[in-house]
């Protein structure tokens, strides 16, 4: 009956640990604490002090459970002695302890030592475990030995006493209400004595000395259970180079095989290229000359260009990437422009046909609700008439969102593929996307497209330096010269009414407004047991359930504006799981002036481009990232008119408001996002496979440049790895588990 019980219990615990991606051993040592509390000091009773976090070790002798007068709070009392006297112990509401310990035990806790009514110092729910002889251990484990195997197979005990919860520095980890640091401690005391004969170090040996880092080894020990302040530091010292290193070695190898593969060499036109820039009502500013320059270079190359174009909201990316597409079209060969919305696709659509209105240049429009081509702009064409047309190569420019990366879109000659926010595409379709640049051929031998990536959310160094890598950036850092800054202005929800009046008086003169609506913030909905879980982590269920909130929010407030605030005035609603054609149809009445507000999701947040809009109100700013309050502000920069962006928030303003208040250039807000959030959040640790330890790693420049200076050292010397066989099979194992932009 208690093997029954206890493996029941461990069954249980398990399908716990398996909601935080806990499933084997492996799983358990990359599971890294975020922060640590220091119990080292053990002193004795007669010597502690007011205030003082320490650990004391003596015996009980004396413990009970009692409720208050009230019976609303349970009281733990317990008194403990050493050879130099006598401490009171509390632990509120945890009636179990008095069943777990018992008179006579010899025990070790820690915590605060406070001043109690009675005059006399005492311990506020402490840490506690029992000090035994020896500690269980398991044996006969891997790394692929699964947890609930761990939890069930007989343990040994040990030749010395392990404290885990006292008495040295303790971990805590990210917890659930089911599984807390304690029981995860439990877990790696259970393996701690064999982690030197489980774990093999893949970094080379002269690294290693070079770069005076701790053994992997010692490392996972130290990071789980630090010896010292010190060697935690050096643990996490020698875990972010690992990752950094990791990333690196895989960037440079990407950027190895991608210069290996064979492109057309698109000569520069001048002339074509002069002429064109002539023409345009308005002149280039300074970065779009330079990254223009540089980009009609890598077209030139038979190397594949793989670059990435970052400017600010209203930087001017689309001219410079008409420019790329004129000169690849001139050529005689096509261009595609891949957009993640059908919103953006048709906007780039309207942007590129007015740029090419004098070229006999045929453009195409293919998304999931429509297909059409420039100049028979009102001739309906069938999909199935303009992939044959896309095929035979009768079509220059294909403007599309990911259906052109679906199997039966074939082209006869693609040279250029310009990718617009590409991080905003899902990853499978990212996915998708490099099999079909895979699979172009223009003869023999086999050729692929020059690709350019496009973003209006600028990067920081340490990231172009890291995770972008394999890419060659060009930079946008200048508005042009007509743009007006957006007056930002932070609102409390009894401050509303303000705006909402300001809202009539600018719609009464003759302009329009969006009025975003709050994101959903996963970790305040019951669905699961998750304390804090980041949307990343969510089940496709779970992801779901959390858009038909946002969708549910977003009706509710359309509706008590549209009924209540402003019944007089035409307010329209929009939102990311509407199809297509009906948010194409919502957005083209709003472009024409038939609403006068746009009650929206962040799904505004890139490229639409409406300057009759100079004003934005975005509910429940604190929601939002940095650069997303920046990309929601930018729907009114390109305004004519003065722009306005009000940020309601319903808690005092966070060191992210304030930021978003006083930066108005999107490379500062940047920089300062990544030292807001953190790294791990800003790059999206899930979808690196990475804890936020090592990946905090990207805020220390010294050690990006060590690693990059040793990464070069050895890829120089062996590109394939050949002489390092235990770096090239981690090196496999990172690259199956990440997706890069």
């Amino acid at each position: 009956m208690r093997a029954n019980n206890q493996n029941k219990f461990s069954f249980q615990q398990t399908k716990e640990l398996q909601k935080i991606g806990l499933v084997s051993v492996r799983d358990l040592l990359r599971y890294f604490p975020h922060r640590y509390e220091d119990f080292s000091k053990i002193i004795p009773i007669n010597k502690v002090l007011l205030n003082q976090v320490i650990t004391i070790q003596g015996e009980i002798i004396e413990i009970n459970s009692q409720k208050t007068l009230r019976k609303r709070m349970s009281l733990t009392k317990a008194i403990i002695q050493d050879e130099t006297g006598l401490i009171k112990i509390i632990w509120f509401n945890q009636p179990f302890i008095s069943h777990n310990l018992k008179v006579g035990q010899k025990v070790s806790l820690a915590g605060k030592v406070l001043f109690g009514t009675d005059n006399e110092f005492y311990l506020s729910n402490p840490e506690y475990e029992r000090i035994l002889p020896s500690a269980e251990i398991s044996t006969e484990i891997s790394l692929a030995t699964s947890l609930e195997d761990l939890l069930v197979a007989p343990k040994h005990k040990s030749d010395r006493p392990l404290l885990r919860h006292t008495g040295r520095i303790i971990p805590i980890y990210p917890e659930t209400k089911k599984i807390t640091s304690r029981f995860l401690r439990y877990l790696i005391s259970l393996i701690y004595p064999q982690i030197d004969s489980l774990i093999k170090d893949y970094l080379p040996e002269e690294i290693v000395k070079r770069q005076n880092l701790l053994s992997l080894n010692q490392a996972v020990k130290q990071i789980h259970f630090p010896d010292s302040l010190q060697l935690l530091e050096q643990a996490r010292r020698r875990l972010a180079f690992d990752e950094l290193f990791l990333i690196q070695l895989f960037v440079a190898q990407e950027k190895f095989l991608w210069q290996r593969k064979k492109s057309i060499a698109i000569k520069f036109n001048q002339k074509t290229i002069q002429k064109f820039i002539k023409i345009l009502p308005f002149e280039l500013t300074q970065a779009q000359k330079k990254a223009t320059w540089e980009i009609l270079q890598d077209l030139s190359k038979p190397q594949p260009m793989n670059r990435l174009l970052e400017g600010d909201v209203g930087s001017g990316k689309t001219i410079v990437a008409a420019i790329a597409a004129l000169q690849t079209i001139s050529a005689g060969y096509q261009t595609a422009v891949m957009a993640p919305t059908g919103i953006l696709a048709e906007q780039h659509f309207q942007s590129l046909r007015e740029y090419f209105k004098d070229y006999p240049f045929s453009i195409a429009l293919l998304t999931s609700s429509q297909a059409k081509i420039y100049p028979q702009i009102n001739k309906k064409i069938s999909k199935q008439k303009l992939l044959e047309k896309i095929n035979q190569g009768k079509i220059n420019l294909i403007i599309g969102t990911h259906s052109l990366i679906q199997e039966k879109v074939k082209f006869k000659n693609l040279a250029l593929a310009i990718i617009d926010e590409q991080h905003r595409f899902g990853i499978q379709q990212r996915a998708d996307l490099q099999i079909q640049v895979e699979k172009i051929k223009d003869a023999t031998p086999k050729l692929i497209p020059h690709l350019l990536s496009i973003t209006a959310t600028p990067i920081p160094r340490t990231l172009a330096l890291t995770i972008y890598g394999n890419l060659d950036i060009s930079i946008l850092d200048e508005s042009p010269r007509n743009q007006k800054p957006v007056t930002t202005q932070l609102f409390l929800p009894h401050q509303k009414k303000q705006v909402y009046q300001f809202i009539r008086q600018e719609i009464k003169n003759g302009r329009q407004v969006f009025i975003v609506c709050p994101k959903i913030d996963p970790s305040k909905t019951k669905k699961d047991d998750l304390l804090v879980k980041p949307k990343e982590q969510l089940t496709k269920q779970q992801k779901q359930k959390l858009i038909w909130q946002e969708v549910k929010a977003v009706k509710e407030e359309f509706e008590k504006l549209s009924q209540d605030i402003f019944p007089d005035l035409r307010v329209a609603l929009i939102h990311g799981q509407m199809k297509d054609k009906e948010k194409e149809k919502i957005m083209k009445e709003f472009k024409n002036h038939l609403n006068d507000i746009l009650v929206s999701t962040s799904v505004i947040e890139v490229g639409i481009d409406i300057p009759n809009a100079n004003v934005i109100m975005i509910e429940n700013a604190e929601r939002f990232g940095l650069a997303q309050l920046h990309q929601l502000r930018g729907r009114v920069s390109r305004s004519p008119y003065p722009a306005y962006c009000f940020l309601v928030t319903s808690n005092k303003p966070t060191t992210r408001l304030k930021a978003i208040l006083q930066c108005r250039n999107g490379f500062e807000l940047a920089e300062k996002d990544l030292e807001i959030r953190g790294p791990g959040e800003f790059t999206g640790q899930k979808q690196w496979g990475s804890p936020d330890l090592s990946m905090a790693s990207l805020n220390d420049i010294d050690l990006i440049k060590s690693v990059r200076e040793e990464t070069q050292k050895i890829f120089k010397q062996d590109p394939t790895l050949k002489n390092y066989s235990l770096l090239k099979r981690k090196l496999s194992e990172f690259s199956k588990k990440i997706h890069l932009e």
